[in-house]
């Protein structure tokens, strides 16, 4: 690697092979090759006059790419397209005249991008279903135990811990579900044409309508596609980009909010990300557990969720049948945002397994906070013991204002519930039965239970397969 020019960190340092690989040079150009034999593949059985010799000179040189040859020619004819066709043609000469025959560049460089996208798509599903399978193992663990609710980030009625996590969970399974409508929809550009009249391949076939269109339908199935845009300019719509790319945000809007909560609740040492044994959490503070992964999740996050508004511009000014402006950006944009993801999905992934619970912790902060909210109960039973549910009020009022003065301006514990006993007015109440958490947190461990045995286990079982096969890697921290 040199170290004397720029690496772009999510391929050097984040990102997955698989993703990497699936955005490389090999992977696009290999992807021409294999784009420009099917259409003489599909051109020959339809009747032009190709032979099989020149079809095999093609099948024989797929993925042996002279890049330096290439690199030369495209500094000579200023065209990457046409580089790699003179490339491909030293290297089956026989095939030379008939590579890329009626095609424009659109042909290679649309339709390739389109089945990146596709093949990209199918990194990230494998990946969210292990996210979904290790936040859904959180939500089961953790179901039953008791925590405090927050809102406006300040102390609310109680939930659980897994109930919270089952909040991610189905953000995460909502996402799944956009993605799988997106990748079954996802159109193949095919052959179209240089402003997607197709005038080209008529001219080709004699004005034969019924050929151009079954070209089109061979060339898409040969590339594993089987739905078609339906028209188009020179290239596909790039609305087809903008969708993707808001599938991607969402996936990082999810992500973002679960690493975001695990920041709070690591500052209140409720739960916490791994921490490896020999980790350093601060250069100057040795004692620090800083939330490096939950951290970068966001960091991340907040890039991907920007693309799909570069989308929208890059859509919205494509002129009439196309302009050039979208390329560059779409270099760039597309890898970045599916590498982007990657990385914030295996994280996501590594902290949903590794994640620890420190359970004393959360129950005494619901032990601080549960006296105050369990005074309604407590007020309830003193009036079916006789009392007067005015008088009672007040007196809780006064009993809570005096119990939160010492928490706050002695740093003390909440001794609201000792009050209370202490007080005559409640001598006749089981106090101590009354502040078991469990009798606060409503439905949400039947809530947290249901939605896993209805919506999760049902997904998961279907795509066991595809979870066995996905893999776990090392995390780069």
């Amino acid at each position: 690697m040199s170290h004397n020019s720029y690496q772009n960190p999510l391929t050097g340092r984040y990102a997955s092979k698989e993703m990497s690989a699936c955005w490389s040079p090999q992977k696009k150009h290999s992807t021409w090759r294999r784009l420009w034999l099917a259409l003489a593949e599909s051109e020959q059985e339809l009747g032009l006059d190709i032979t099989d010799e020149q079809i095999a000179q093609m099948a024989a040189h797929l993925d042996d790419i002279d890049f330096d040859m290439a690199r030369a020619k495209e500094a000579e004819l200023r065209h990457d397209v046409m580089s790699h066709i003179h490339t491909f043609g030293t290297q089956c000469p026989k095939a030379m005249p008939i590579i890329h025959l009626g095609a424009t560049s659109c042909f290679v460089t649309d339709n390739t991008e389109l089945i990146q996208i596709r093949d990209a798509m199918k990194i990230i599903k494998s990946k969210l279903l292990k996210v979904i399978a290790a936040v859904s193992k959180l939500v089961d663990s953790y179901k039953d135990m008791p925590t405090l609710g927050f809102t406006h980030y300040q102390p609310a009625q109680l939930t659980t811990v897994g109930k919270r996590f089952s909040l991610h969970l189905q953000d995460f399974m909502f996402d799944f579900e956009r993605l799988e409508s997106e990748l079954e929809r996802l159109p193949f550009r095919s052959v179209k044409g240089t402003t997607g009249t197709q005038a080209s391949f008529l001219a080709l076939f004699n004005n034969d309508h019924d050929k151009v269109k079954k070209l089109e339908q061979m060339v898409a199935e040969k590339m594993d596609f089987t739905n078609v845009v339906d028209v188009s300019g020179q290239t596909y719509t790039r609305k087809v980009d903008f969708y993707v790319m808001s599938v991607l945000s969402g996936i990082a809007q999810s992500a973002y909010k679960m690493a975001g909560d695990i920041r709070l609740l690591a500052n209140l040492k409720e739960i916490e990300e791994p921490f490896e044994k020999s980790q350093v959490g601060s250069s100057a503070m040795a004692y620090k557990r800083n939330p490096m992964r939950s951290e970068r999740v966001c960091s991340l996050a907040r890039y991907v969720m920007s693309l799909p508004t570069n989308a929208a511009n890059t859509h919205c000014n494509q002129w009439f049948e196309r302009t050039l402006d979208d390329s560059a950006n779409r270099r760039i944009t597309l890898p970045e945002a599916f590498l982007g993801t990657d990385v914030i999905l295996s994280l996501i992934a590594n902290i949903a397994d590794g994640t620890q619970i420190w359970p004393n912790v959360i129950a005494k902060r619901v032990n601080s906070e549960l006296p105050f909210m369990a005074t309604e109960n407590i007020m309830m039973a003193a009036v079916q013991e006789g009392g007067d549910r005015q008088e009672l009020h007040e007196v809780i009022r006064e009993h809570s204002m005096a119990a939160g003065r010492v928490v706050k301006e002695e740093g003390k514990e909440n001794d609201l519930l000792d009050r209370l006993k202490a007080d005559p007015l409640f001598a006749k109440v089981d106090i101590d039965a009354l502040v078991d958490p469990q009798a606060f947190v409503g439905r949400a461990p039947e809530q947290a239970a249901e939605y896993l045995e209805n919506k999760v286990k049902p997904l998961l079982a279907k795509y066991n397969d595809m979870l066995a096969a996905a893999t776990t890697e090392d995390i780069s921290v």
